[in-house]
């Protein structure tokens, strides 16, 4: 946000996305779309000039159009808020969007955004905390669509998780602004020697991995075995992804996209689906992260097929909770992160 602000002054304003969550910082949770930045700003706990724009969420589409025939809307409202708002900063995204539902754009998405920043003199900023360090497929996930931020952050990978950090790049366009500007910024253990040591060292290890083709290997078979399970599970309304990094959206009716709970159940006391779900497939011994409307299906880069396979197998008999409260329909599972026209 500093960095945003300081070199493109008088702009101040940042637009991210109302499916995100960006940390739990002051900066970070007033970025953040989901309940969790609710609290925060009861507590007023947050920053002026932030703004939200709909998703690229193709399952739900927030203009209610279909990829093919939607020109790509989700993006160029974009350029509408920029010239509507005014001293508009920069754009923050998460290239996949993370804990609010694993959302893959379509693949016009990020170039067209890119475009739009281009052309009105805004930052892109990605936030890659989560999609970085192969977890998407690509060392960083703005890599599938070949477009490259102003600035990226990234951390939880970056050493493999052995220690905590964080890291913050820059273009040289946007780094080269602070050469005659005062950059005030720091942490008590900003630069510390052991988390900084751990990076080369984990990305040596993530270089190793990647040149077997285990992960990539695996994640084709765990995007079959993903679909297999959707085609038997009435409860499964969506399954979208990329790499090791996947989402199953439960659904009470596939054909209206009723869904068993909504955003404000999350600390609103209301029991969760998929929470029971995960309680369920926890008793057989797998362990499965969740947030109200969606199940994170996000292994380790090291899993094999056969592991896999013993996952999947649990997690088959865990869905029959949610199968049991959902409507047969004639409708197939979506699978929102194919794309074609």
């Amino acid at each position: 946000l500093k960095i945003a602000r300081q070199s493109k002054l008088p702009a101040y304003k940042v637009i991210s996305r109302y499916h995100s969550y960006h940390g739990a910082t002051i900066a970070g949770i007033t970025f953040t779309g989901d309940p969790r930045r609710w609290y925060a700003e009861q507590a007023r706990c947050t920053v002026q000039g932030v703004r939200f724009a709909p998703d690229c969420y193709c399952y739900r589409c927030p203009f209610g159009l279909s990829y093919g025939e939607c020109n790509i809307q989700c993006a160029r409202y974009l350029d509408y808020m920029i010239k509507e708002e005014g001293n508009v900063a920069a754009i923050i995204v998460e290239p996949i969007v993370g804990t609010n539902g694993r959302i893959v754009p379509p693949p016009e998405y990020f170039p067209l955004v890119r475009k739009i920043c281009d052309e009105n003199d805004v930052l892109l900023i990605a936030d890659e905390v989560m999609t970085g360090w192969f977890r998407a497929g690509k060392a960083f996930a703005m890599e599938h669509w070949g477009v490259a931020p102003d600035l990226l952050t990234t951390a939880k990978g970056a050493t493999g998780a052995y220690t905590p950090a964080g890291i913050t790049a820059a273009t040289e366009k946007v780094a080269s602004f602070f050469d005659e500007e005062v950059f005030c910024h720091g942490h008590t253990y900003a630069y510390h020697p052991i988390a900084v040591c751990s990076i080369p060292a984990a990305i040596e290890e993530y270089k190793k991995l990647i040149a077997t083709g285990l992960p990539q290997r695996v994640s084709e078979h765990l995007k079959r075995k993903l679909y297999d399970l959707a085609d038997r599970h009435i409860c499964i309304g969506d399954v979208r992804g990329i790499g090791h990094f996947w989402a199953l959206e439960l659904v009470k009716n596939r054909e209206t996209k009723e869904p068993f709970n909504v955003k404000a159940d999350k600390f609103g006391g209301e029991p969760l689906m998929t929470a029971k779900v995960a309680a369920e497939a926890m008793k057989n011994g797998l362990y499965m992260a969740t947030w109200y409307d969606t199940l994170v299906v996000a292994p380790p880069l090291i899993i094999k097929e056969d592991e896999v396979d013993q996952a999947i197998e649990v997690l088959d008999k865990a869905l029959e909770i949610a199968d049991s409260e959902a409507e047969p329909t004639d409708i197939p599972a979506s699978r929102s992160s194919e794309f074609s026209n």
